[in-house]
């Protein structure tokens, strides 16, 4: 029974990146096959290119909530567009990960559970890793009081 001490929380995509990512596919495709001129490799590969981007934006479209939390645990994504339950007891650890490379700093929020490692970037979340942190180690101790 799910406590109602704490509301759900969710983290997805932001909304411009699957259409940035079709409209890329789009782009690629259509450079590819105007710039081929008599090679047949070119839009190829281009299609190739095309259908990776088209299949990564379908992925945002089909399943945009990469992680959700409430008073009981968490959910996040797994594989393509399915989504795995995480009850606070699994969960191990919730951290932050701050790598500074060339000049850039990039934050990955990182959920150890155990047997499985989930990671998520400032784009699967649109939110700072460190306050989707604060959030989860919020919802958990909403759990543990619950």
């Amino acid at each position: 029974m799910r406590s109602q001490s704490f509301p759900v929380h969710q983290w997805r995509v932001p909304v411009v990146l699957p259409v940035a990512k079709l409209v890329g596919a789009v782009v690629v495709l259509g450079l590819g096959l105007l710039f081929a001129g008599d090679d047949r490799v070119q839009p190829v590969l281009a299609g190739l290119a095309a259908a990776g981007l088209a299949g990564w934006g379908l992925r945002d479209l089909v399943a945009p909530v990469r992680l959700a939390a409430d008073s009981d645990g968490i959910t996040v994504a797994q594989g393509f567009a399915g989504h795995r339950r995480l009850s606070w007891p699994e969960v191990e650890a919730i951290r932050v990960d701050r790598r500074t490379r060339r000049g850039l700093t990039a934050e990955t929020l990182e959920i150890d559970a155990g047997e499985s490692l989930h990671l998520f970037g400032r784009y699967d979340l649109d939110a700072p890793p460190a306050e989707v942190a604060e959030a989860l180690r919020a919802a958990r101790a909403a759990g543990r009081r619950g």
